[in-house]
């Protein structure tokens, strides 16, 4: 049995399960295959999906499957090292909508360069990642704390992994003490009516900071 596991991510990877869907039918895929989906929503004759289920039958599932198909979670591809299972990781793209950033592709290339899994960034060669998988053997996963905080750490620290917010807050932040030491200088030299003035205005500009940042977000 092969499972799939979509994770916990809001953001819909039905590209990954049309991928397989095709596979199957064309005969490459002959094993059962059962869709862990989250939030992606999808329809196939060809798989079993569910969307979420209690830890400890998603652990069966795992424990069950003989080859396990996931996104570039980290929670997903660990909990699948831990059972010692063959793992397919393909990360998600956020050009596809599929993620905020592509800060996937980094972990999943670091996980397969390690040896402990096999790596899926090009879906075109699918069915070359998939023969490879059935010799392939990963690297025995011995936990260790450190290594994979640095691991985790070195990806979220990089500038192009950065998210919007991360990327401008400290301007943001020099900007509002900017505008508290104008109004203090102000309150000094003018009347109260042109402080709370400035003070209006710098409020609306705050608002629309995080009202663009929230529609950023919400369009990622």
């Amino acid at each position: 049995m092969i499972l799939v596991t979509l994770g916990t991510q809001d953001k819909d990877f039905s590209r990954l399960l049309k991928l397989l869907d095709k596979e199957i039918e064309k005969g490459n895929i002959k094993d059962k295959v059962i869709v862990q989906s989250g939030h992606t929503k999808y329809k196939s004759d060809n798989m079993e999906i569910f969307d979420f289920v209690g830890n400890r039958k998603l652990e069966q599932l795992v424990k069950d499957s003989k080859l396990i198909i996931t996104h570039g979670g980290v929670g997903s591809i660990l909990s699948a090292l831990k059972n010692n299972k063959k793992v397919i990781a393909a990360p998600r793209l956020a050009k596809y909508k599929e993620h905020h950033n592509d800060h996937q592709k980094q972990i999943v290339k670091e996980f397969a360069n390690r040896g402990y899994i096999l790596e899926l960034k090009d879906f075109n060669k699918f069915e070359k990642v998939y023969e490879k998988s059935k010799n392939f053997r990963p690297k025995k996963y011995t936990p260790n704390t450190k290594n994979m905080v640095k691991l985790i750490d070195d990806y979220i620290t990089e500038d192009n992994h950065k998210s919007w917010f991360n990327k401008i807050k400290l301007n943001i932040i020099l900007w509002i003490l900017l505008m508290i030491l104008e109004v203090f200088v102000l309150s000094i030299l003018l009347d109260k009516l042109i402080v709370y003035k400035i003070l209006s205005k710098i409020i609306s500009t705050i608002i629309v900071l995080i009202i663009n940042y929230i529609f950023y977000k919400n369009n990622k």
